[in-house]
């Protein structure tokens, strides 16, 4: 498959995250469907395909494209927060600032 015919898209069994924790276990695994990577080759009958390692190089640039619309998509504005900074630990024991003289968020 050369540049032009190429078409990514985000792996629908994983949603784009390549891999898959259990629940009770913690235990991971790489995603069947996408052979870890998240992404996956779709032709233009819609059947998808792993993209090959060998490609890889070739795809680099648009498979981080890709991860970083997915990201933008959850949320992430491009810098860490530190854990008093996060909303959605607003009100937790993770959201009180530490340095904080007065022991308010």
């Amino acid at each position: 498959m050369n540049a032009g015919d190429r078409n990514i898209k985000r792996c629908v069994s994983c949603d784009g995250f390549g891999w898959f924790e259990d629940d009770f276990s913690g235990e991971t695994e790489d995603c069947d469907w996408c052979a870890g990577a998240g992404y996956v080759y779709r032709d233009a009958q819609g059947r998808d395909r792993p993209i090959p390692q060998s490609d890889y190089a070739a795809v680099a640039a648009d498979l981080e494209r890709l991860d970083l619309e997915r990201l933008r998509e959850m949320g992430y504005q491009g810098q860490a927060l530190k854990p008093w900074q996060q909303a959605i630990r607003k009100d937790t024991q993770l959201g009180r600032d530490p340095y904080r003289d007065d022991g308010d968020a």
